[in-house]
This record gives C-alpha cells, structure tokens and sequence, in this order.
C-alpha cells in the first residue's frame, strides 16, 4: 500500500542533511583549493597551505591533496598538524574516489567506513583546477561523529511493512507444529496482565513473547533500561503493585480503549492454526503501531486501527484479502 505519513522517510532525511553539510562544506573547500594552485606539485608548500586552512574547515578529520591518477602528493594534515605515511598513497579504489564527480566539481560522498579508524566517515572532493586545467583533487575526512545533525529527527512510518525471515525457516514450514507454552496455558490471564501494566501503570513499549512465554517491557518512569517479565510473573497479578499508578499518556496514539482489543487480537493469531502462528508481538502507544513475527518467521509493522480492522481469518488466508502470511 502507498505511504501515507507526512513524516519524512529516512531517505528523505539523510539527503537532507547532506545537502545542508554540502552547503555548509563547498565554499571553503573551494576557496581552499584556489590556495592550492601555486604550490601544486611541491609537497612542503603545499602541506603548508593546508596546515594554514585546516582550520577553515569546519569539522575536518582530515586534509589531503591528490592528483588525476588519484595518487597522493601532499601529507594528511590534522588537528595535531602533519600526519605522516600517506605521501604517495594510491586512492583510486576508495569509494569517494569511484564516484562521479558533478559538472560543478564539488562531491559530497556517501558514508563508508574508514580503513583505519573503521568508522563511518565521508569525504567531500573539490576539484583544484588552473589555467591550464585540472589538476586534481582536495580531499576533505569527516568523521560522522563529529558532524552535526542539522535535519529534524528522523520518525518511523507507519504504514504497513511486511519483511521476510530466515529462508530456512520458512523452508521447513510445514514440518513444524505449534507446541503449548506455558503462557498459552494462562493466556487469558497474562494478557490482562499486560493490559493493566499498559493502560494504568506507564508501560508505553511490550513486546511479547509467546512461544518463550515472557514480556519486556520499557516504563515511562525509566525508558532507557527494559525488564523483562517471565511466565512466572505473568500468572501473578501482584505484579501490578510493583509499577506505580500512571495516567495514560494523553500524546499516546493509541487509545486506551484499544490495548484490549489488540491484545485479545493477538490471542487470536497465537490459536488460530498451528502451522502459522503468532510467535512474538509488540505494541508501542506513541508510535501507534504494532509488529507481529509468525512462526515462518515473516514480520509485520503496521498501524494499530490497521491491524484491528483485519480479523484472525485474513492471516490464515480464509478471508477474501489475500495474506501475505504465509509467504512470509
């Protein structure tokens, strides 16, 4: 089905933050370059140069100058001054150099990961060009960690998303069963549970494992450590008096009148037939989506009123909408 989120996707965000580190990178990179004609050819002088502009660089690793064989003719230049044993170096076979250089001999390149930190990095390539003609490159490291993150932060979407799991099991599908957990054997009782931890006690984020017969949990009052609630715990209602009484959130997606009813729709893909079955669920109420995992190991993401518009017969294949279930 077509997105229909007005958020930006990740794509959409990382061309935006690259065109802003374009922006802000081209200008001096270029004037840099200017500055470099008169010393091309001449290793001191031009180590020179670059020691003087490193610093008009914002956010550089790493200064370099190469010429059209992509051969390298000057030192690295870093915050420490010169960094040796790169004079001579060959970089025709990293990637910032196998990409197409634009008409306006600028280029941004893609992330790679460095051959000697092995971080994610990128390099930006000026052209450095004479009367005469080209004469090669000024090339420009960054570190990914240190550039700044000029675009908004990027938000999941929420329509629907199905992905594939392991080929190997789905191969042995129909050589498999489902065997009864012990949460199976007390589901009615976990799932309310699960309910009352959701709706009154600040559990914004679960993720239920079925077959495992266990759920973890992420809490509002300490989102950044999960716990995890066996199938012991799961048939205990005393549970409940360890999490604090919270409102529901009132910026949650997902209404509280709902939690019942995804929860009890989960019970129903875990029965409804014991080739293709629920093996692991998720419900998160300000992302207002839910994920599924079936026993042929095929996942699904999708908004909450999506999943509970479509009953346990679509994911069996008995309904006239075709599942995807099954080839998942």
């Amino acid at each position: 089905m077509p997105n229909q989120s007005l958020e930006p996707s990740w794509k959409d965000s990382i061309y935006r933050q690259r065109e802003e580190l374009a922006r802000m990178l081209r200008e001096p990179l270029a004037l840099l370059a200017r500055r470099c004609v008169p010393a091309w050819g001449d290793r001191d002088r031009l180590n020179a140069v670059l020691l003087d502009g490193f610093s008009g660089i914002p956010y550089c690793t790493f200064l370099y100058a190469v010429d059209t064989e992509r051969v390298q003719i000057s030192d690295n230049v870093g915050k420490v001054g010169l960094v040796p044993g790169h004079y001579q170096r060959n970089r025709a076979e990293r990637p910032y150099m196998k990409e197409a250089m634009p008409a306006w001999g600028f280029l941004l390149s893609d992330a790679y990961v460095s051959l000697s930190a092995k971080r994610p990095s990128l390099t930006a390539l000026q052209v450095v060009t004479s009367d005469a003609g080209p004469l090669g490159y000024l090339g420009a490291d960054f570190d990914l960690s240190s550039l700044p993150v000029t675009s908004a932060l990027y938000r999941e979407p929420r329509d629907w998303r199905q992905v594939k799991g392991d080929p190997a099991i789905r191969s042995t599908l129909f050589q498999q069963t489902r065997t009864e957990s012990p949460m199976d054997r007390n589901m009615q009782k976990a799932l309310s549970i699960l309910e009352e931890l959701i709706t009154e006690r600040g559990i914004f984020q679960c993720l239920i494992h079925f077959s495992s017969s266990q759920a973890t949990i992420w809490t509002i009052d300490d989102p950044l450590r999960y716990r995890i609630l066996d199938h012991e715990v799961l048939k205990d209602p005393n549970i409940c008096l360890v999490y604090p009484s919270r409102p529901y959130p009132t910026d949650a997606v997902i209404p509280r009148d709902d939690i019942a009813r995804i929860l009890d729709a989960m019970r129903a893909l875990r029965m409804v037939d014991t080739t293709i079955y629920l093996r692991t669920a998720s419900i998160n109420i300000f992302n207002g989506t839910v994920s599924l995992t079936f026993s042929c190991d095929g996942s699904h993401y999708m908004r909450y009123d999506e999943f509970l518009a479509k009953g346990a017969n679509f994911w069996s294949g008995t309904a006239a909408e075709p599942s995807d279930a099954r080839e998942k």
